[in-house]
């Protein structure tokens, strides 16, 4: 057993890590932010100004959208265009997986600060259907699908699955958001471009610091219609602040340093994945990962995989998994691979997590 001062010596001496981007400290951003500001750049005010209209512009046009408003967080923008679909269709229901962020990691806002009801949609391991959408006995105003379901392991629904359920909402008058919180890492599995899997959609929201790695900062983007009606609600949740500079410079450049990596990263993980799952007491789901994500259960007891963690650590100077949790008499982690995982090399990884399955 390692005691919890061998514990953070240990994890200060590694020098390699599997999953995400490389960990800045305040100052080294402060460096970044500095180092990519345009000379005599002008700030923006309370959402106006070249710098915060331009981003919005060019992101509203990558997703194939007629506007776009940037936003301090994802739980904000999305809980703000639910609102706006259920009062327009005076229908205060909404349909969504039951691992929908909204549903397990808000606190219920959608419900209390809205008076919201969320139906749930299939079952919580796998994507919904078309069909679970016509079981709903409930007439909803919108429904919004995650892409991908990160409480799944990232899984996604296939093309032609998706394209039936926007066809259904559509025919149906319902609203189709997507929480996009992770669409930047889709694309490769489609192989769509952003507009093309966007105009399936309604509406979107877009995240800044997940995979493309900003300090903070989302878009909710769609028509112009939609985008009007959002702004009095941003004022409202207290998110039109005086000045987001600092997230919308952050976002420009972590958005042009790795949206053109995606594919990179998807592809490193289906390696790591293949190798986890080689392996006897180690398995991934799903199995072949859609994006750059998926989630890894090992065989074994919480306390064995923790010390066989700290030891492949010590030895390798290398962080394997960010977290541990038991589920179903297994042990539950989430890798999500950056920049840092296409610095190691495969035949190092191998060895790592061969090493590894042999202390479990």
């Amino acid at each position: 057993m390692f005691t919890s001062d061998e514990k953070k010596r240990i994890l200060n001496e590694c020098t390699l890590q599997l999953f995400g981007h490389k960990h800045l400290s305040p100052k080294q951003i402060f460096k970044d932010l500095y180092e990519n500001t345009i000379e005599n750049e002008k700030s923006d005010f309370y959402g106006s100004g070249d710098l915060i209209n331009n981003f919005e512009k060019e992101i509203a046009s990558i997703l194939g959208k007629e506007e776009s408003i940037f936003m301090p967080s994802g739980t904000m923008a999305q809980q703000i265009a639910m609102r706006i679909y259920c009062d327009e269709k005076n229908n205060q229901n909404i349909a969504q997986h039951p691992l929908a962020h909204l549903e397990i990691h808000e606190e219920d806002g959608i419900k209390i600060l809205h008076n919201i009801k969320t139906h749930l949609l299939g079952h919580k391991d796998r994507v919904f259907t078309t069909k679970d959408l016509q079981n709903l006995d409930h007439k909803v105003a919108a429904v919004l699908i995650e892409l991908p379901q990160r409480e799944i392991g990232g899984q996604l629904p296939t093309w032609e699955e998706l394209k039936e359920i926007s066809e259904y909402c559509r025919s149906n008058d319902i609203f189709l958001h997507l929480d996009g919180a992770r669409l930047w890492e889709c694309a490769p599995f489609y192989k769509k471009k952003y507009d093309e899997i966007c105009s399936l959609f309604d509406s979107v929201y877009v995240s800044f610091y997940k995979g493309i790695g900003a300090i903070s900062g989302a878009i909710l983007a769609g028509n112009k219609e939609f985008i009007s009606k959002s702004r009095p609600w941003l004022r409202r949740h207290g998110g039109n602040l005086f000045k987001l500079f600092p997230y919308i410079i952050s976002s420009k450049i972590n958005f042009e340093k790795r949206i053109s990596k995606m594919e990179l990263y998807h592809n490193k993980a289906i390696e790591i994945a293949k190798i986890f799952n080689s392996f006897e007491k180690i398995s991934t789901i799903p199995s072949s990962p859609c994006t750059n994500m998926f989630h890894i259960y090992i065989n074994s007891e919480l306390d064995t995989v923790e010390n066989a963690l700290y030891t492949i650590a010590k030895k390798h100077k290398i962080e394997l998994l960010p977290y541990l949790e038991k589920s179903n008499n297994q042990i539950k982690s989430e890798l999500s691979f950056g920049d840092l995982a296409l610095e190691i090399k495969k035949e190092e990884i191998e060895l790592f997590i061969s090493d590894f399955s042999k202390l479990l």
